[in-house]
């Protein structure tokens, strides 16, 4: 019997398989896990989604080194949310600006408003988890929300938002933190970065696999707080008080999330590729320490996302129009659903819209983070970092 194939067309089969393969798998994370803020809302509209109609007290936690011009701009917007009762502690961590004098005159004119300050001359390995941990001890109320001194609210109905997803089994509740929008490049990334980032942590936990949060906007319960011995599991690890804390203790049934677009916070975003290098290079540094099931699901879509793009490339240099067409089919196929999903997910979460970029970014990203993992193992070691 002739045979049909060459040696060079089997391959190229196998090829078109593999890249087959991660397009099923792209096709998964984006239909299943990525349409979950969509989903959400529409559920939330349709009324599928029981939210509670109580409103208990609430301890909002910001921790606060040398953010004087954010406190005043963005700390009455906190302490004049539309709920009932609530109060606001701002921990100074050891501040050398005019921090504590603007606390002072704040909390003249708003007497839900407290603080206290850590000597700036503390030692100890992650000062942001010592303020953290004064912040969670002098709250006097059992539903802890969180967010950061250069964080704006986007509504007067944050709190309240927040708050709403707390059943009595709830004790975890993840909400999306955004970056004010500048017209540099380096913002485009930020933004694009934020928003896919939230599509997979909102996405996991919207399908009961939470495994970090962001401290810009989340709660939890005290009691759960210390239950798990607050930080004490990864006080030799500088970063992770949002992240690695969700990692060990959120779990399917203990697990809400907030994602309409008044909940969201906005934050101050770095204003060069250096400074945002950094704080990338920080985050990164404890996924390490996430646990394996959180690790294999990230990773999953990550590596299929290469593959494909490896084997797209590969299939479009095989000069065999058959299989130049089935791999361009596949990348617009993918290519359109990600324009979709992204930009409706977007549309919910009242942040920038993105398209031919995705590609970009979606290329660059993984390469950056692979860089920083990289270079971060072999030349930074642990060191005192305040934030």
């Amino acid at each position: 019997m002739p045979n049909l194939l060459s040696d060079f067309d089997i391959i190229y089969v196998v090829f078109a398989a593999i890249l087959l393969l991660c397009f099923v798998v792209q096709m998964i994370y984006y239909g299943y896990f990525f349409t979950s803020v969509v989903n959400r809302n529409r559920n939330l509209r349709k009324g599928k989604i029981i939210v509670q109609t109580a409103q208990p007290p609430v301890s909002v936690i910001i921790c606060a080194r040398n953010e004087q011009d954010n406190l005043k701009n963005f700390l009455p917007l906190v302490l004049e949310q539309n709920y009932p009762n609530f109060e606001v502690i701002v921990v100074n961590d050891g501040s050398y600006d005019s921090t504590e004098e603007v606390l002072g005159i704040l909390s003249q004119k708003y007497s839900n408003l407290y603080y206290t300050t850590i000597p700036h001359n503390v030692k100890v390995l992650s000062a942001k988890k010592l303020a953290l941990t004064v912040g969670v001890k002098a709250a006097k109320n059992e539903l802890l929300v969180f967010t950061d001194a250069d964080c704006r609210p986007q509504s007067s109905e944050w709190l309240a938002l927040m708050v709403r997803n707390f059943s009595p089994k709830t004790e975890f509740v993840l909400g999306f933190g955004d970056y004010f929008r500048e017209k540099k490049i380096i913002n485009h990334l930020i933004t694009f970065d934020t928003l896919f980032i939230a599509m997979q942590y909102l996405g996991f936990a919207y399908r009961g696999f939470p495994y970090m949060g962001i401290g810009r906007n989340m709660a939890y319960r005290k009691s759960t707080f210390f239950k798990k011995r607050g930080f004490a599991g990864h006080l030799h690890i500088v970063s992770g008080d949002d992240d690695l804390f969700v990692n060990s203790a959120a779990k399917r049934e203990n697990t809400q999330i907030e994602c309409v677009k008044e909940s969201k916070t906005l934050s101050v975003p770095k204003s060069s590729f250096l400074q945002w290098l950094s704080q990338k290079r920080r985050h990164l540094s404890v996924s390490s320490y996430y646990s394996a099931k959180s690790k294999r699901m990230l990773g999953w879509e990550v590596l299929s996302r290469g593959i494909f793009y490896l084997f797209f490339i590969i299939l479009l240099l095989t000069k065999n129009w058959f299989f130049i067409i089935f791999a361009l089919s596949l990348f617009f196929v993918r290519f359109i659903t990600q324009i979709i999903i992204i930009n409706l997910t977007a549309k919910n979460l009242g942040t920038r819209k993105f398209f031919f970029t995705i590609i970009l970014w979606e290329i660059l990203l993984p390469l950056i983070s692979l860089y920083l993992s990289i270079t971060n193992k072999i030349f930074y070691k642990t060191k005192r970092n305040l934030w």
